[in-house]
């Protein structure tokens, strides 16, 4: 009690800089803790992702479509146990701006593969009735005060014209994780005016999803699948959900290698404003260490005051920037939207920024603490005043 007393004494014995140091960290932790959410929330749809299902699509591109005709193909294919499909459909909800993912999907199927979207027994079974309705997650819901019935009007971008849709559901995700700022449509729906407007083009898709047994044989499946229709006029590719996320987020790997350096570099930055800072300190110090090393007080005494101060000082502002993470993070997921659907400070986040805050306290007394130790009595008792 009396070392941890005499160690806020000596801390905040210059209140302004100490104070401005302290700001640094909060500043540079929650920074910090920002930019590793941003690179969890780019990954989260690959993490979110299910070992038990693939994603057939394209050869090509997943801008070429794969007609409908090669689901029971697909569906044949030993390993597999469930096949569905999903189409982009990029509608406009009332501006550009109000961004949000949309799927014309076969709805019993779909709903059969995602387990993870928890719907209500009754509005399922609306949805499935309802030709014209469509169901959203929570998050989605919430963003723009949807309720159950509501008419949900968007201007077709990829397909010509307003489409309404009735809310039939809402649904929940299983995890945290899970994305609840996605809507899904009924692909018939869409297929019908397809095929009344442009004839060639109707009873295709962007991409079947695959349910498959066994997660271990997830190579063996795909590479049965795309043999299936090896030299045809529409070749596939089949890979795991995840594989097929990460191709995503690969085309983003050097603004998350910045970011991510980004993110060190801060740390480095306040390490060495922290170690400045203890240096100051140690130097005007100078006298009172060379007098307890004169009372016969041992290296390792003073090595523990000045190891002690610096991270209490590293504690506080680690502290204040954790707490000042969470509405940071909140009001940015509110600024995104559904563009970055899972945007929320995870536990390891946490946990690196309680790490990094005691690196940077450990780090900035290592120099002066190891001078200070070594200090000559009778210099030390030179700079008395």
């Amino acid at each position: 009690m009396f070392l941890l007393k005499l160690l806020l004494r000596n801390a905040f014995r210059h209140r302004l800089r100490t104070g401005l140091t302290i700001l640094g960290l909060v500043v540079a932790i929650t920074a910090f803790g920002l930019l590793r959410t941003l690179i969890n929330a780019w990954y989260a749809g690959v993490e979110a992702s299910s070992s038990t299902r693939l994603v057939t699509r394209s050869a090509i591109s997943l801008t070429f479509a794969l007609p409908l005709s090669y689901a029971p193909r697909i569906k044949a294919v030993d390993g597999v146990t469930a096949v569905s499909w999903a189409n982009w459909f990029g509608g406009i909800y009332q501006s550009e701006k109000n961004f949000f993912p949309q799927f014309a999907v076969e709805p019993a199927s779909y709903l059969q593969l995602y387990p993870e979207y928890v719907l209500k027994p009754e509005e399922k079974e609306a949805f499935l009735r309802d030709r014209q309705g469509a169901v959203v997650g929570r998050k989605l819901a919430a963003q723009y005060g949807w309720k159950i019935g509501d008419q949900i009007p968007l201007r077709g971008t990829i397909y010509p014209g307003t489409w309404t849709f009735t809310l039939r559901g809402i649904w929940t995700g299983a995890e945290a994780r899970t994305d609840e700022n996605q809507m899904l449509v009924h692909y018939e729906l869409v297929n019908e005016s397809i095929k009344q407007r442009f004839p060639g083009r109707g009873d295709s898709t962007g991409a079947f999803i695959v349910g498959i047994d066994q997660p271990a044989n997830a190579a063996l499946i795909s590479q049965h699948i795309d043999a299936e229709f090896r030299n045809s006029l529409a070749e596939t590719l089949s890979e795991t959900e995840a594989a097929f996320q990460l191709s995503f987020v690969s085309m983003s790997d050097a603004i998350l290698a910045a970011i991510q350096a980004v993110s060190f570099i801060i740390i480095v930055i306040i390490m060495a404003v922290m170690a400045n800072t203890m240096t100051m300190t140690a130097r005007e110090r100078l006298s009172e260490y060379a007098t307890l090393k004169a009372l016969g007080f041992p290296p390792r005494f003073v090595v523990a005051l000045l190891f002690g101060e610096s991270l209490l000082i590293a504690v506080i502002g680690g502290a204040l920037g954790l707490l000042a993470t969470f509405p940071a993070v909140a009001g940015i997921a509110h600024a995104l939207g559904s563009f970055l659907p899972a945007f929320h400070i995870t536990p390891l986040t946490m946990g690196l920024q309680i790490g990094a805050a005691l690196l940077v306290g450990t780090v900035a007394a290592a120099w002066p603490a190891w001078r200070m130790s070594h200090i000559d009595i009778v210099s030390g008792l030179r700079f008395m005043a």
